[in-house]
Protein backbone atom coordinates (compact mmCIF):
# COMPACT_ATOMS: atom_id res chain seq x y z
CA UNK A 1 0.00 0.00 0.00
CA UNK A 2 1.20 3.33 -0.62
CA UNK A 3 0.97 5.90 1.96
CA UNK A 4 0.91 10.02 1.78
CA UNK A 5 0.70 12.32 4.37
CA UNK A 6 0.12 15.92 4.46
CA UNK A 7 0.16 18.16 7.89
CA UNK A 8 -2.37 21.28 6.82
CA UNK A 9 -0.62 24.85 7.72
CA UNK A 10 -2.95 27.00 10.08
CA UNK A 11 -2.44 29.74 7.88
CA UNK A 12 -5.25 29.29 5.29
CA UNK A 13 -3.49 31.66 2.41
CA UNK A 14 -0.85 28.70 2.41
CA UNK A 15 -3.46 26.41 1.48
CA UNK A 16 -4.31 28.93 -2.03
CA UNK A 17 -0.85 29.07 -2.62
CA UNK A 18 -0.12 25.28 -2.65
CA UNK A 19 1.62 25.07 -6.16
CA UNK A 20 0.88 21.40 -6.02
CA UNK A 21 -2.25 21.92 -6.49
CA UNK A 22 -2.00 24.46 -9.01
CA UNK A 23 0.28 22.51 -11.57
CA UNK A 24 -2.58 19.63 -11.36
CA UNK A 25 -5.00 21.84 -12.57
CA UNK A 26 -4.41 20.47 -16.33
CA UNK A 27 -4.43 16.87 -15.05
CA UNK A 28 -7.90 17.23 -13.79
CA UNK A 29 -9.44 19.65 -16.55
CA UNK A 30 -11.09 16.40 -18.25
CA UNK A 31 -12.44 15.35 -15.09
CA UNK A 32 -16.39 14.88 -15.80
CA UNK A 33 -17.89 13.33 -12.59
CA UNK A 34 -20.51 10.39 -12.99
CA UNK A 35 -21.89 7.29 -12.03
CA UNK A 36 -18.52 5.50 -13.87
CA UNK A 37 -20.24 1.73 -14.85
CA UNK A 38 -17.43 -0.07 -13.26
CA UNK A 39 -17.84 -4.11 -13.17
CA UNK A 40 -17.19 -7.28 -11.29
CA UNK A 41 -18.22 -5.78 -8.00
CA UNK A 42 -20.48 -7.05 -5.03
CA UNK A 43 -23.06 -4.20 -4.46
CA UNK A 44 -25.05 -4.08 -1.24
CA UNK A 45 -28.13 -3.29 -2.72
CA UNK A 46 -30.18 -3.69 0.76
CA UNK A 47 -30.64 -3.84 3.84
CA UNK A 48 -31.21 -7.42 5.02
CA UNK A 49 -34.21 -6.86 6.85
CA UNK A 50 -35.80 -5.23 3.61
CA UNK A 51 -35.88 -7.99 2.04
CA UNK A 52 -38.78 -10.76 2.48
CA UNK A 53 -41.02 -13.22 0.95
CA UNK A 54 -42.19 -10.29 -1.03
CA UNK A 55 -40.26 -9.13 -4.19
CA UNK A 56 -38.62 -5.70 -3.94
CA UNK A 57 -36.85 -3.56 -6.65
CA UNK A 58 -33.18 -2.05 -6.72
CA UNK A 59 -31.25 -0.46 -9.52
CA UNK A 60 -27.59 -1.17 -10.05
CA UNK A 61 -26.54 1.26 -13.03
CA UNK A 62 -29.73 1.30 -14.08
CA UNK A 63 -29.85 -2.89 -14.09
CA UNK A 64 -33.01 -4.23 -12.24
CA UNK A 65 -32.38 -6.42 -9.24
CA UNK A 66 -35.71 -8.01 -7.90
CA UNK A 67 -34.70 -9.22 -4.52
CA UNK A 68 -36.87 -11.94 -2.08
CA UNK A 69 -36.53 -14.79 -0.03
CA UNK A 70 -37.83 -18.64 -0.25
CA UNK A 71 -39.78 -20.23 2.61
CA UNK A 72 -36.46 -20.81 4.03
CA UNK A 73 -35.86 -17.75 4.29
CA UNK A 74 -32.55 -17.86 1.51
CA UNK A 75 -32.25 -14.61 -0.27
CA UNK A 76 -32.49 -14.70 -4.18
CA UNK A 77 -31.53 -11.35 -6.95
CA UNK A 78 -32.97 -11.83 -10.07
CA UNK A 79 -33.51 -9.42 -13.54
CA UNK A 80 -37.19 -9.91 -13.42
CA UNK A 81 -39.98 -10.94 -10.67
CA UNK A 82 -40.06 -14.63 -9.69
CA UNK A 83 -43.40 -15.36 -11.17
CA UNK A 84 -42.27 -13.62 -14.54
CA UNK A 85 -38.48 -15.97 -14.74
CA UNK A 86 -39.87 -18.39 -17.03
CA UNK A 87 -41.58 -16.50 -18.93
CA UNK A 88 -39.01 -14.12 -19.56
CA UNK A 89 -35.55 -16.33 -19.43
CA UNK A 90 -35.14 -16.10 -22.84
CA UNK A 91 -35.06 -12.05 -22.42
CA UNK A 92 -32.13 -12.39 -19.46
CA UNK A 93 -28.77 -10.79 -19.62
CA UNK A 94 -25.27 -11.20 -19.45
CA UNK A 95 -25.26 -9.85 -16.06
CA UNK A 96 -26.67 -12.88 -14.81
CA UNK A 97 -25.33 -15.99 -17.92
CA UNK A 98 -28.13 -16.11 -19.07
CA UNK A 99 -29.94 -17.72 -15.97
CA UNK A 100 -31.90 -14.69 -15.14
CA UNK A 101 -30.57 -15.11 -11.34
CA UNK A 102 -27.45 -12.95 -10.15
CA UNK A 103 -24.93 -14.14 -7.63
CA UNK A 104 -26.49 -12.87 -4.18
CA UNK A 105 -24.58 -13.47 -0.82
CA UNK A 106 -26.01 -12.38 2.95
CA UNK A 107 -23.54 -10.35 5.10
CA UNK A 108 -23.18 -7.59 7.33
CA UNK A 109 -26.77 -6.97 7.63
CA UNK A 110 -27.20 -6.82 3.98
CA UNK A 111 -28.05 -8.31 0.39
CA UNK A 112 -25.00 -7.92 -1.49
CA UNK A 113 -25.29 -8.89 -5.25
CA UNK A 114 -22.69 -9.21 -8.07
CA UNK A 115 -22.58 -6.90 -10.79
CA UNK A 116 -21.00 -7.91 -13.47
CA UNK A 117 -20.01 -11.18 -15.15
CA UNK A 118 -21.52 -13.88 -12.57
CA UNK A 119 -18.76 -16.55 -13.43
CA UNK A 120 -15.82 -13.68 -11.60
CA UNK A 121 -18.09 -13.63 -8.67
CA UNK A 122 -16.07 -14.11 -5.26
CA UNK A 123 -17.17 -13.60 -2.23
CA UNK A 124 -13.27 -13.38 -1.16
CA UNK A 125 -14.00 -9.76 -2.55
CA UNK A 126 -16.59 -8.76 -0.20
CA UNK A 127 -15.05 -5.72 1.91
CA UNK A 128 -14.03 -6.74 5.34
CA UNK A 129 -16.40 -4.45 7.40
CA UNK A 130 -14.71 -5.10 11.27
CA UNK A 131 -17.98 -3.03 13.16
CA UNK A 132 -20.39 -5.12 11.66
CA UNK A 133 -21.74 -8.49 12.83
CA UNK A 134 -21.94 -10.90 9.96
CA UNK A 135 -25.07 -12.38 10.35
CA UNK A 136 -26.03 -8.78 10.46
CA UNK A 137 -27.52 -9.12 14.30
CA UNK A 138 -27.67 -5.10 14.90
CA UNK A 139 -30.92 -3.43 16.25
CA UNK A 140 -33.43 -1.59 13.47
CA UNK A 141 -32.12 1.72 14.88
CA UNK A 142 -29.36 1.62 13.38
CA UNK A 143 -30.23 1.60 9.93
CA UNK A 144 -31.86 4.35 7.50
CA UNK A 145 -31.47 4.79 3.72
CA UNK A 146 -31.15 7.81 2.14
CA UNK A 147 -31.20 9.11 -1.33
CA UNK A 148 -29.10 11.70 -3.23
CA UNK A 149 -29.46 13.83 -6.41
CA UNK A 150 -26.27 13.25 -7.84
CA UNK A 151 -23.45 10.95 -9.27
CA UNK A 152 -21.79 8.78 -7.09
CA UNK A 153 -18.68 10.12 -7.29
CA UNK A 154 -19.76 13.39 -6.16
CA UNK A 155 -21.30 11.84 -2.94
CA UNK A 156 -17.88 10.19 -2.14
CA UNK A 157 -15.69 13.73 -3.21
CA UNK A 158 -18.11 15.45 -0.66
CA UNK A 159 -16.96 12.71 1.90
CA UNK A 160 -13.66 11.78 1.39
CA UNK A 161 -13.10 16.00 1.55
CA UNK A 162 -14.25 15.68 5.32
CA UNK A 163 -13.34 19.86 5.96
CA UNK A 164 -17.24 19.69 4.15
CA UNK A 165 -18.49 19.24 7.45
CA UNK A 166 -17.36 22.19 9.29
CA UNK A 167 -18.95 24.40 7.44
CA UNK A 168 -22.45 22.31 6.29
CA UNK A 169 -22.71 20.20 8.93
CA UNK A 170 -21.03 22.90 12.30
CA UNK A 171 -24.25 22.31 14.04
CA UNK A 172 -24.09 18.75 14.54
CA UNK A 173 -20.37 17.67 13.91
CA UNK A 174 -18.88 20.84 14.63
CA UNK A 175 -16.93 23.86 13.31
CA UNK A 176 -13.59 23.73 11.95
CA UNK A 177 -11.37 25.66 14.65
CA UNK A 178 -8.77 23.40 16.13
CA UNK A 179 -5.47 23.34 17.24
CA UNK A 180 -3.76 21.03 14.62
CA UNK A 181 -5.13 19.36 11.29
CA UNK A 182 -3.48 16.70 9.51
CA UNK A 183 -5.10 14.78 6.78
CA UNK A 184 -3.13 11.36 5.63
CA UNK A 185 -4.14 9.29 2.23
CA UNK A 186 -3.51 5.58 0.95
CA UNK A 187 -4.26 3.40 -1.13
CA UNK A 188 -4.63 0.70 -3.42
CA UNK A 189 -5.34 0.27 -7.22
CA UNK A 190 -8.71 -0.80 -5.94
CA UNK A 191 -9.42 1.06 -2.53
CA UNK A 192 -8.64 4.56 -1.59
CA UNK A 193 -8.61 5.83 2.46
CA UNK A 194 -8.47 9.10 3.98
CA UNK A 195 -7.51 9.75 7.31
CA UNK A 196 -7.98 13.14 9.33
CA UNK A 197 -6.21 13.65 12.46
CA UNK A 198 -7.73 17.05 14.46
CA UNK A 199 -6.59 17.93 17.84
CA UNK A 200 -8.27 20.27 20.38
CA UNK A 201 -11.23 20.49 18.17
CA UNK A 202 -14.27 22.06 19.08
CA UNK A 203 -16.80 19.23 20.95
CA UNK A 204 -19.30 18.34 18.19
CA UNK A 205 -22.79 19.72 19.14
CA UNK A 206 -24.32 16.33 18.91
CA UNK A 207 -21.68 15.04 21.25
CA UNK A 208 -22.09 17.71 23.92
CA UNK A 209 -26.03 18.10 24.24
CA UNK A 210 -26.95 14.47 23.56
CA UNK A 211 -23.47 12.69 24.47
CA UNK A 212 -23.41 14.16 27.53
CA UNK A 213 -19.59 15.31 26.75
CA UNK A 214 -19.12 18.82 28.81
CA UNK A 215 -15.77 18.82 27.82
CA UNK A 216 -14.56 22.13 25.76
CA UNK A 217 -12.15 20.34 22.94
CA UNK A 218 -11.84 17.14 21.70
CA UNK A 219 -9.55 15.18 19.75
CA UNK A 220 -10.90 13.44 16.75
CA UNK A 221 -9.99 10.82 13.90
CA UNK A 222 -12.15 10.09 10.79
CA UNK A 223 -10.74 7.46 8.61
CA UNK A 224 -12.81 6.66 5.31
CA UNK A 225 -12.11 3.69 3.64
CA UNK A 226 -13.41 3.30 -0.06
CA UNK A 227 -14.12 0.78 -2.18
CA UNK A 228 -14.20 1.99 -6.08
CA UNK A 229 -15.74 -0.11 -8.10
CA UNK A 230 -18.58 -0.37 -5.58
CA UNK A 231 -18.87 3.11 -4.05
CA UNK A 232 -18.74 1.21 -0.72
CA UNK A 233 -17.70 3.51 2.26
CA UNK A 234 -16.51 2.66 5.68
CA UNK A 235 -16.02 4.98 8.28
CA UNK A 236 -15.01 4.92 11.25
CA UNK A 237 -14.77 8.26 13.29
CA UNK A 238 -13.38 8.24 16.89
CA UNK A 239 -14.14 11.45 19.10
CA UNK A 240 -12.03 11.98 22.50
CA UNK A 241 -13.53 12.67 25.30
CA UNK A 242 -16.66 10.96 23.64
CA UNK A 243 -17.59 7.98 21.26
CA UNK A 244 -16.95 5.96 18.45
CA UNK A 245 -19.09 6.08 15.68
CA UNK A 246 -18.30 3.27 13.12
CA UNK A 247 -20.60 3.58 9.64
CA UNK A 248 -21.23 2.17 6.82
CA UNK A 249 -22.13 4.42 3.82
CA UNK A 250 -22.58 2.47 0.15
CA UNK A 251 -23.43 4.73 -2.32
CA UNK A 252 -25.61 2.45 -4.72
CA UNK A 253 -25.17 4.28 -8.21
CA UNK A 254 -28.98 3.86 -9.38
CA UNK A 255 -28.54 6.01 -12.80
CA UNK A 256 -26.03 8.14 -14.06
CA UNK A 257 -27.30 11.09 -11.81
CA UNK A 258 -28.74 9.00 -8.62
CA UNK A 259 -27.73 7.26 -5.96
CA UNK A 260 -29.06 5.12 -2.94
CA UNK A 261 -27.45 5.13 0.23
CA UNK A 262 -28.63 2.39 2.86
CA UNK A 263 -26.54 3.50 5.68
CA UNK A 264 -25.41 1.47 8.89
CA UNK A 265 -24.13 3.19 12.06
CA UNK A 266 -23.12 0.40 14.81
CA UNK A 267 -23.67 3.40 17.71
CA UNK A 268 -24.67 0.14 20.27
CA UNK A 269 -21.83 0.69 22.61
CA UNK A 270 -22.63 4.53 22.73
CA UNK A 271 -24.66 5.57 26.11
CA UNK A 272 -28.71 6.33 25.56
CA UNK A 273 -29.72 8.77 24.03
CA UNK A 274 -27.08 9.06 21.75
CA UNK A 275 -27.03 5.56 20.04
CA UNK A 276 -30.90 6.39 19.03
CA UNK A 277 -30.43 9.66 17.97
CA UNK A 278 -26.87 9.28 16.02
CA UNK A 279 -28.22 7.09 13.12
CA UNK A 280 -30.96 9.74 12.09
CA UNK A 281 -28.56 12.14 11.83
CA UNK A 282 -28.64 10.75 8.29
CA UNK A 283 -32.20 12.52 7.83
CA UNK A 284 -30.27 15.73 8.76
CA UNK A 285 -26.84 15.53 6.77
CA UNK A 286 -28.63 14.17 3.65
CA UNK A 287 -30.53 17.53 2.79
CA UNK A 288 -27.89 19.60 3.80
CA UNK A 289 -25.14 17.15 1.46
CA UNK A 290 -28.07 17.36 -1.10
CA UNK A 291 -28.39 21.15 -1.33
CA UNK A 292 -24.53 21.67 -2.60
CA UNK A 293 -23.77 18.43 -4.89
CA UNK A 294 -27.62 18.40 -6.88
CA UNK A 295 -26.78 21.87 -8.38
CA UNK A 296 -23.10 20.87 -8.67
CA UNK A 297 -23.65 18.13 -10.68
CA UNK A 298 -26.22 19.82 -13.07
CA UNK A 299 -22.67 21.73 -14.10
CA UNK A 300 -21.06 19.03 -14.74
CA UNK A 301 -23.76 18.48 -17.92
CA UNK A 302 -22.28 21.35 -20.24
CA UNK A 303 -18.68 21.54 -18.66
CA UNK A 304 -16.94 24.98 -19.41
CA UNK A 305 -13.45 26.29 -19.29
CA UNK A 306 -13.77 26.80 -15.29
CA UNK A 307 -11.34 24.92 -12.86
CA UNK A 308 -12.27 22.60 -9.98
CA UNK A 309 -10.92 25.03 -7.18
CA UNK A 310 -9.39 22.95 -4.95
CA UNK A 311 -6.89 22.77 -1.64
CA UNK A 312 -4.34 21.06 0.59
CA UNK A 313 -7.23 19.47 2.02
CA UNK A 314 -8.07 18.00 -1.33
CA UNK A 315 -4.95 15.08 -1.74
CA UNK A 316 -7.52 12.26 -1.02
CA UNK A 317 -9.81 13.47 -3.44
CA UNK A 318 -7.37 14.24 -6.33
CA UNK A 319 -6.29 10.40 -5.67
CA UNK A 320 -9.56 9.08 -5.83
CA UNK A 321 -9.86 10.65 -9.42
CA UNK A 322 -6.86 9.22 -10.52
CA UNK A 323 -7.28 5.89 -9.43
CA UNK A 324 -11.23 6.70 -11.07
CA UNK A 325 -9.82 7.21 -13.98
CA UNK A 326 -7.39 3.90 -14.13
CA UNK A 327 -10.02 1.45 -13.21
CA UNK A 328 -12.40 3.13 -15.93
CA UNK A 329 -9.29 2.65 -18.71
CA UNK A 330 -7.83 -0.52 -17.71
CA UNK A 331 -12.20 -2.32 -18.18
CA UNK A 332 -12.37 -0.06 -21.26
CA UNK A 333 -9.54 -2.39 -21.76
CA UNK A 334 -11.46 -5.60 -21.38
CA UNK A 335 -9.32 -5.72 -18.21
CA UNK A 336 -11.59 -6.31 -15.02
CA UNK A 337 -9.41 -8.31 -12.72
CA UNK A 338 -7.93 -7.42 -9.45
CA UNK A 339 -4.60 -6.01 -9.40
CA UNK A 340 -2.52 -8.00 -6.92
CA UNK A 341 -2.24 -5.40 -4.53
CA UNK A 342 -6.20 -4.96 -4.07
CA UNK A 343 -7.72 -7.32 -1.67
CA UNK A 344 -10.42 -6.23 -1.04
CA UNK A 345 -11.88 -8.61 1.93
CA UNK A 346 -8.26 -8.03 3.94
CA UNK A 347 -8.43 -7.20 7.62
CA UNK A 348 -8.44 -3.16 8.20
CA UNK A 349 -8.95 -2.89 11.40
CA UNK A 350 -5.83 -1.60 12.15
CA UNK A 351 -6.43 0.47 9.36
CA UNK A 352 -9.58 2.05 10.74
CA UNK A 353 -7.89 2.89 14.21
CA UNK A 354 -9.13 0.07 15.71
CA UNK A 355 -6.41 -2.36 17.19
CA UNK A 356 -4.05 0.26 19.50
Amino acid sequence: MNAVTETLAADPANAAADPAATSSRSARRDWTPLNYDLRDAWFPVSHSRDATAKPIRRIVHSQPYFLWRDHAGKPFAAEFRPEQLDQRHAQASAFTGGSGFYPVVERYGYIWAWYGNPDNADEQLLPHIPFLPLDGSLPGYTQRTVRFDSTSALSIENLIDLTHADFLHANTIGDGASESDIVETEWTSETVTRTRIVTQKSVAPIMRWVGGVRAKYQDFRAVLHVHLRSNVCISYPRFRPGYDVPNLQPFVPVGRHRSRCDVTFNTTAAPIPLRYVMPRIAFVIQPQDNSVIRPQNERYFDPDDRLDLHSRFDAPGTRYRFLMDQLVQRQARGDFSYGSDAEPGRDIRALLGMVD
